[in-house]
């Protein structure tokens, strides 16, 4: 509400706008508004480009000045001039928007540590642990931003950023207090988000893996005492076994000693990590501990069948998380199922040969074999029901499965929640023996997901099967 009275006390962009704090449309994780403690507004604030394209990452208010100047003298109130949002604040507030999600009543949030964080960063007294924090966000806040303008002066601005990041980060690694500060182990977490949404991966495997197992290792089962740390601890561990189970990485460091403490979480998402650890050590019945994994969950948790408008089935979740850890849920089971189908494969080569030399009292080994063909079965029922799944991911559905109208779809979707259906997506693409529609349908999301929130990563993995 725009009002010609005393200015609001809230951020600067809403100072500019003469705009109340009851009606901010700013969220509480915008870093002005953090660092002035104001709470959450009533509304998400998405910045727009008004038409202009960046030069720099200075003020946009050059050409909007001069238009107040004219009109206030012709005004009877003497308003006080306050400078616009430079770009990078612009950035940094849409990638906070879009990137972070605040707990909900459940406590399900996604990176909601940040900006906090990030808002305490003091530059009188800045360590290199806070160096590379600042720079990695703002490197992957530009980057985001601009990607959604097709920016390249920001895209610039980015790398360069990116750079300063990585040689922050590279003097906070060596001295052991400064890497296993939080700043430290987020700014490692921002990068490899940098990658993703610039892709600019090398190859399909992230630079920041072995950085990764080694932080997590060295800061120990003491991270996960409290929330902070244990978020970080999830969103790196899932990131690590994304190039180990998806793209077939070699885990450097035992974690073991750190997810003793996780053993009793009651969190699904944590209960889940535990049980893809134990994947390394693949038997049958590990398939049968994640499947019980699905049974045990709360109700809340459990997936909901609906039938949309043209009778077709659906998939739908009481929330966008609990939709996301379900489809890791499934690409995790396709992969167990390879796995036992290549391990018995290879061990029936192994006892065909063996049986040539063997005596003929010995046992005979065809009651070794497992049934290839309802393993087979399972796969194709998990990327059926992920495909069921996509389009309440994708907020094209509500819980009841009724069609949404684009402006809601636009609402209600975040990019951290798009982000989330990349990998466990392109994996049941690649190994979960998908029909043709299947496939041109994941194909159709990965690419939406590129185009609609400039998450790159989802081009370069849709043209790698193309």
């Amino acid at each position: 509400m725009v009002y010609g009275g005393k200015p609001s006390t809230g951020c600067h962009l809403c100072r500019k706008r003469k705009i109340k704090v009851s009606t901010c449309y700013r969220r509480i994780h915008s870093e002005p508004c953090i660092t002035l403690n104001i709470p959450p507004g009533q509304k998400r604030y998405i910045p727009a480009n008004n038409g202009q394209t960046p030069s720099d990452t200075g003020s946009l208010s050059d050409a909007s000045s001069r238009m107040s100047s004219a009109s206030s003298s012709s005004s009877s109130l003497d308003l006080i001039s306050i400078p616009d949002a430079t770009w990078l604040q612009r950035a940094i507030c849409y990638f906070f928007d879009q990137f972070t999600i605040s707990p909900d009543c459940e406590g399900i949030g996604h990176m909601d540590y940040l900006p906090p964080l990030y808002a305490q960063l003091d530059p009188r007294t800045r360590e290199p642990s806070g160096n590379c924090l600042q720079w990695a966000v703002d490197a992957t806040a530009l980057m985001a931003y601009a990607q959604g303008l097709s920016a390249p002066p920001l895209m610039h601005q980015a790398r360069q950023r990116f750079g300063k990041a990585l040689r922050s980060l590279r003097e906070a690694l060596i001295s052991p207090t400064q890497a296993a500060k939080d700043e430290t182990f987020a700014a490692m977490l921002i990068l490899s988000l940098y990658e993703d949404i610039s892709g600019e991966r090398n190859g399909l495997h992230s630079s920041h893996t072995a950085g990764f197992e080694y932080l997590m290792k060295l800061r120990g089962q003491g991270q996960l005492e409290h929330q902070r740390g244990r978020d970080m601890f999830n969103f790196a561990y899932v990131q690590m076994h994304v190039g180990i189970l998806a793209l077939g990485d070699k885990p450097r460091d035992n974690l073991d000693s750190v997810l003793e403490g996780l053993s009793n979480s009651d969190d699904p998402t944590e209960r889940l990590m535990l049980t893809t650890s134990k994947m390394r050590h693949l038997a049958r019945d590990i398939d049968q501990e994640i499947c019980a994994w699905g049974m045990s969950l709360p109700d809340r948790w459990l997936p909901l069948v609906v039938y949309s408008a043209q009778g077709e089935q659906l998939l739908t979740y009481h929330h966008g998380v609990h939709g996301v850890t379900w489809l890791y849920y499934r690409a995790l089971r396709i992969l167990l199922q390879r796995q036992i189908i290549g391990l018995n494969r290879t061990l029936l080569s192994v006892l065909a040969q063996k049986s040539q030399h063997s005596p003929p009292d010995d046992p005979p080994w065809s009651s070794l074999q497992v049934d290839e063909s309802s393993l087979e079965g399972i796969i194709k029922e998990m990327t059926a029901d992920a495909c069921r799944s996509i389009p309440f991911c994708l907020s094209q559905v509500d819980y009841l499965g009724r069609p949404l109208g684009p402006n809601h779809h636009r609402k209600n979707i975040r990019a951290a929640q798009c982000f989330g259906l990349v990998w466990p997506l392109w994996y049941i693409l690649t190994n979960g023996m998908p029909s043709p529609t299947q496939a041109e349908q994941i194909i159709s999301v990965l690419h939406h997901v590129g185009h609609s929130q400039g998450i790159h990563l989802a081009l370069v993995l849709a043209r790698k099967v193309e």
